[in-house]
Parts: structure tokens; C-alpha cells; sequence
């Protein structure tokens, strides 16, 4: 029979029967089933290969015959297509298991990185994940878009600087190549997003005057005696910025890195001269194992204290009428200005290569094994030196110091 309002109002479950269905004669697969208790559903009947299958419509409280034979008419235009509305409508009832989340996939990857990573460069990447990237922790990682992370991208370029968000790509970039091999995410969402400055090699020299005068407003905190600590010993700021209150020999002033947190791999001594001594024996030693920063980690908050530390060099220079402004520059120049400084005074390049610690760990050899002893004496004459041609200048008066032997 066709079904109606009427013909279904008439339609009675036969004696000793559970269940009946009764189809539809103009829509093939349409039916009515009918249970003990009175129950009535509208359902919708089709073979996916050889099975019978049938989904329920809903009862006839709900939809009246010409609802329910729309909906019977889309079922079954969709099993036609080789689709399965029984599952289609099992699957819109369970809930979709949550995916993980940036910041889930960041705590789940920090210990796989941490093993495999330098401890220098590993700071460096937790630094990026937790705090840079954090406005994006609680997305999805499935969900993540490639213009998700250019707009975060923006933000970071405004607030660490162009070079700091080149820093600050390279971190999440890694981290999805990781979940993707993990199987959590099958896309990098970092790759085709622009960088924020092409980066070319910098070649800034400090003159005798900026160094002074960078010295002067560096100021008395821990970003103040680490800038004054980069411009006395040349080393790296991340190897300032961590230093261990264990790495320092004041007896025999001596401050000594370990390979897991130099660049090249190789433990490094670094002689401390007069005015070096005197920064770490003024600093306040308290029972934490680093010498700078706060709670657990290492010094934080590079972008902003060099930003307040240009701000007072602008002051200093407007107050003493000096012509001109001091060019842009990074604390990496320090250490350039230091090699090249250097060597004109006269130290040696071998020495200034020692000093700096720039022996390759794949090509050291010998040199490379022992680097801490081979130039003991001449990094401390080179250092010394080089303390003295600094002082010199931050108090304004000429310099003293003739050039080793061997220069013109």
C-alpha cells in the first residue's frame, strides 16, 4: 500500500506477531515498522553488496509520511552512491575523539628534544615552543593552518625583532616535522610561510667609542654584567646568559664551559682577567646553580633588555650633544668586535681562534681534544690585554698598551 495518515492509522500488528513492517509501494525501500507496545518508525531499506541494510527515520510522532519519505528518499539516494546511511548515522552520534593539542604535542616532544640536542640549543627551543608560540597552544594540531602561523609569525616579528622571529620559525618547524613522523598530524604548516628577513652574514665592527659607551649604560643588573662579561671575554650570550656557578674557578680565575654547552662540542677555558673577576665576585651568590636569570632557568628577556639598553644609549647620546647615532647593532658584534679588536693589538690568530673557541669539533684533532690546556698562557696574555685596551677606553683616556710583537 501507499503510506498515508490514513492507511498507517489503520495498520494493526497481527496477533502472536513482535514487529511488522509494512513498505511503501511508490518508494521502493520506504516502510513503516510497527512493534508491540504500540511503537511506530519510519525506516528506510537498501543492500550495500550482498547485505540488507536498514536505518531509522524516526517515528511517526516526529515526521509525517511525506517528511518521512523525503528522508527515506535521500537514504537511499546515498546507499546508491555506495555510501552507508546506517553508519553515517552511527558515526554523527559517537563523539569524535579530541585531537592533541600544539601545547600537548610540545610537552610530548620537549623530551625527545632534549635528548637529542645540545643543552644550549635545546633552551633555546623550549624558549620558542612554550613562550612564543603560546597564543596557538590550545589549537589542534590537525587544525593548525599555514596562515594560523604566518599571523603568529607577525606578532613575534613585532615583539622579538625580525631575527628573533627567524628563530622563533625554526622551532615549530621541527616540532610538526617530529608529530608528523609520529603520526599525530600529517602536515607542517610552518612550511611555504615567509621568513621575516633574509638573513645575509653580518660584518658590524664596534668603534673604541660605542663599546665605551654601550660599557657605561649597560647597567647594574644581570642584563648589565652580562653585556660587560660579552664585551671582556668574547664568548656567546647564550654560554654567558646559562653560566653555572660551578664553571667558575675563582682561585684560579678561570671559567670553565663543559662540551654539552658550547657550539662547537668542545669544553672551553675561559681566563677571566682583573675586570671580569671582579663582575662574578660582586654578584650576589644565592643556592641557585646559575649565576644569572631567575627560578629555575637561565637569563630570559633578551629582546626587551636590549631594547631598554638602545633606549639609554639614545638618552646618553642626546645629553652629551654627540653627533650622530649609534648604527644598529647585536650583541654578536661584541664577539666580532672582539676578534677583530684583537688582532689589532696584536694577538695572534690562533690565540683569537682559541679564544673564541672556534675550533671545529670534526676537524680539532689533537688541538680539538685538548683545547682547554694548548693556549693556557696566551689566551690569559690575549684576554688581559684586551682588558686593559677596555678599561682604557670607558675611562676615556688613551691607551698604553703597545701591540704585541709581530704587527705593523
Amino acid at each position: 500500500m501507499r503510506l498515508t495518515k490514513a492507511t498507517i492509522e489503520r495498520l494493526e500488528l497481527p496477533p502472536g506477531k513482535t514487529e511488522l513492517i509494512v513498505f511503501d509501494d511508490a518508494l521502493p525501500g520506504f516502510g513503516l515498522r510497527i512493534r508491540a507496545g504500540g511503537k511506530r518508525t519510519w525506516v528506510a531499506q537498501y543492500r550495500i553488496g550482498p547485505k540488507q541494510r536498514r536505518v531509522t527515520l524516526g517515528t511517526v510522532n516526529i515526521f509525517d509520511a511525506d517528511k518521512a519519505r523525503k528522508h527515506a528518499r535521500d537514504a537511499l539516494a546515498r546507499a546508491q552512491l555506495g555510501l552507508d546511511p546506517q553508519l553515517e548515522k552511527t558515526a554523527a552520534r559517537t563523539p569524535k575523539p579530541r585531537e592533541m593539542t600544539l601545547g600537548e604535542a610540545i610537552e610530548r616532544y620537549l623530551p625527545y628534544a632534549e635528548r637529542k640536542l645540545k643543552a644550549s640549543t635545546y633552551s633555546g627551543i623550549v624558549l620558542h615552543l612554550r613562550k612564543h608560540w603560546q597564543p596557538l597552544h590550545g589549537r589542534e594540531l590537525q587544525n593548525l593552518e599555514r596562515r594560523h602561523v604566518a599571523a603568529e609569525l607577525g606578532r613575534i616579528a613585532t615583539d622579538s625583532g625580525l631575527y628573533g622571529a627567524n628563530r622563533s620559525r625554526a622551532a615549530p618547524s621541527t616540532l610538526f616535522a617530529w608529530a608528523i613522523g609520529e603520526g599525530l598530524t600529517d602536515t607542517n604548516p610552518v612550511v611555504g610561510t615567509n621568513k621575516a628577513t633574509e638573513e645575509v652574514a653580518r660584518d658590524r665592527v664596534l668603534t673604541g667609542d660605542e663599546l665605551s659607551l654601550i660599557w657605561r649604560v649597560a647597567g647594574e643588573g644581570d642584563y648589565g654584567a652580562i653585556v660587560r662579561l660579552l664585551i671582556l671575554t668574547g664568548q656567546r650570550r647564550e654560554e654567558v646568559g646559562g653560566m653555572f656557578w660551578s664553571e667558575i674557578d675563582l682561585a684560579k680565575r678561570v671559567w670553565r664551559i663543559d662540551a654539552e654547552r658550547t657550539k662547537n662540542g668542545l669544553a672551553h677555558d675561559v681566563p677571566l682577567s682583573s675586570p671580569a673577576f671582579e663582575i662574578l665576585r660582586a654578584r650576589e651568590r644565592s643556592d641557585r646553580t646559575l649565576v644569572f636569570g631567575s627560578r629555575e632557568g637561565a637569563f630570559q628577556g633578551w629582546s626587551k633588555a636590549k631594547s631598554a639598553l638602545d633606549r639609554r644609549v639614545l638618552t646618553k647620546l642626546r645629553e652629551t650633544g654627540a653627533d650622530g647615532v649609534l648604527k644598529p647593532w647585536r650583541l654578536h658584534d661584541i664577539r666580532r668586535t672582539v676578534a677583530t679588536r684583537m688582532a689589532d693589538l696584536g694577538v695572534q690568530p690562533h690565540v683569537i681562534e682559541a679564544v673564541l673557541n672556534h675550533i671545529s669539533g670534526h676537524k680539532a684533532g689533537v688541538a680539538g681534544v685538548y683545547n682547554r690546556a694548548i693556549y693556557t698562557a696566551e689566551k690569559r696574555q690575549a684576554l688581559d690585554l684586551w682588558a686593559e685596551h677596555v678599561v682604557a677606553l670607558v675611562e676615556g683616556r688613551e691607551s698604553n698598551i703597545v701591540p704585541l710583537r709581530g704587527v705593523r
